[in-house]
């Protein structure tokens, strides 16, 4: 994933851009950005590696190098961005958020009927960034540039722009499958991924743009460049897993969302006579935990938190780069409470099921604490199709999934034919799946939040809400 932050103001903004992406750090860990634009200095940028320290540590340097009334920053999950690119659109800062599939094939293009040549990484792969910023170019102006390389990436992109004329151009991707958000303040405004980051600033909410919406922001206000798309297909798992709890997306707060999801999937369980008796109810940190507060409060199983994660040392997601390194910190961070695990039933919701990996080693260290029982309740549906349009997992193959592997195990190539019929607990297919999985993680017992299930808890039209990777439907 990543997440971006920009300002435009008639006062300096740089610890606003500071404090504002560094509010942006749950949504990625390898690298980011800042870039400032002053009359006197020019434009000022830093890009670090976060891989290893938080975005505050690294940055924190940079701020007396840093100052002017406009600039933006990311985190990003991909590339090291914001780039800045010269072309004759003029000068701007550039950052994007986004999956470009058809990369290769446009990349290709440009070598083949422009001569152009680009910036490779390490492995010879482009810079999105940069593949966005030349199909940007080819427009005759910064928004027909930006409509056209979204009409071309097979994918999502959305935009975060600095101009050198002052001004901010924000560009939800087509489908609108990311949010952005303006704030404003008494002395300008600011565009973000997530609404808290500027909340805390001083900011209130001004707008939020529609699908595949441009729009150009100075410190005096804002104007639509190209209008809103009426469709919307805008990304479930904002809320379920990788949103903030503090967020607010088309209207419905994370939080809220996922305390209602929890009891929805208590309300079903109890009307269905599958809930298990159990001593606590409890969730998987952090983003499971309010999936399990709503089961807890519905099902009326005393909720507990049985571990805690150690985060101090090891704050965030991001793990050495040694397999051994990495298991060690895994363990480190989990630290049991004993009076709530020896000898208890307990069941866990985590907010989603990928690879099962990270969950494995949970159930393992629970039985190894003493665990009577371990049930294991998902917030969401099987995870059937790796995700296309958001880089929010680093999984490029449907067969990294647990559920498709297990579906393979089963039922081999035939099985892949059958999907749907595993994706549902209510067929014998589902009921198979479920089996095989408990079976393989060693849970006592296993259920998923239905699809139904989780749109009700959004709450939002169901048609403007993207399910591909639960139903590979667009």
């Amino acid at each position: 994933m990543g997440g971006f932050f920009g300002a435009v103001s008639h006062r300096d903004i740089v610890y606003d851009v500071f404090f504002g992406t560094d509010y942006h750090s749950h949504l990625g860990t390898r690298s980011a950005g800042m870039a400032v634009w002053s009359e006197t200095k020019g434009c000022v940028r830093e890009i670090h590696s976060i891989a290893n320290t938080p975005f505050r540590t690294r940055f924190e340097k940079d701020l007396p190098d840093f100052s002017g009334k406009i600039g933006i920053g990311c985190i990003s999950d991909s590339d090291p961005q914001p780039l800045l690119v010269r072309s004759r659109l003029g000068l701007y800062a550039i950052t994007t958020v986004g999956q470009i599939n058809n990369a290769e094939t446009l990349v290709n293009s440009y070598f083949a009927e422009r001569g152009h040549q680009f910036m490779a990484m390490g492995s010879g792969r482009v810079n999105a960034t940069e593949l966005v910023a030349a199909l940007i170019n080819e427009g005759k102006d910064l928004p027909d540039g930006i409509r056209h390389a979204q009409e071309m990436i097979d994918g999502s992109m959305t935009v975060l722009l600095m101009s050198s004329d002052g001004a901010i151009i924000a560009a939800r991707d087509r489908f609108g499958r990311l949010p952005v958000h303006v704030g404003k303040d008494n002395d300008g405004y600011c565009v973000a991924f997530e609404s808290f980051a500027y909340q805390k600033l001083g900011y209130h909410n001004e707008y939020e743009l529609g699908p595949a919406e441009i729009l150009r922001i100075t410190a005096d206000g804002y104007e639509t460049l190209s209008p809103a798309a009426r469709d919307m297909k805008i990304c479930a798992f904002l809320w379920t897993y990788y949103g903030y709890p503090n967020s607010n997306y088309e209207g419905v707060n994370v939080e809220i969302m996922r305390c209602r999801n929890g009891e929805i999937m208590a309300r079903d369980e109890v009307a269905r006579g599958s809930l298990p008796k159990v001593d606590f109810v409890a969730g998987v940190p952090d983003s499971g935990v309010p999936h399990a507060i709503g089961y807890a409060n519905r099902s009326g199983k005393p909720f507990a938190r049985p571990f805690v994660k150690y985060t101090p040392t090891w704050p965030r997601s991001f793990m050495p780069s040694n397999q051994a390194m990495r298991d060690q910190v895994a363990k480190m961070k989990q630290i049991p409470v004993p009076e709530l695990i020896q000898g208890k039933k307990l069941l866990f919701v985590d907010d989603s099921i990928v690879r099962g990996t990270q969950l494995q080693s949970t159930v393992d260290f629970l039985y190894q604490s003493g665990a009577a029982e371990v049930h294991m309740r998902s917030a969401c549906p099987p995870i059937m199709y790796a995700c296309k349009y958001l880089n929010f997992s680093r999984n490029n193959s449907d067969m990294d999934l647990l559920a498709r592997r297990i579906v393979q195990e089963l039922e081999g190539d035939e099985g892949q034919q059958h999907l749907d019929e595993y994706a549902d607990a209510s067929t014998e297919r589902g009921k198979c799946l479920l089996h095989a999985i408990c079976e393989k993680l060693g849970f006592d017992s296993l259920g998923y939040q239905s699809l139904d299930g989780l749109l009700e808890a959004i709450g939002i039209d169901r048609e403007k809400i993207c399910t591909y990777c639960w139903n590979g439907k667009e």
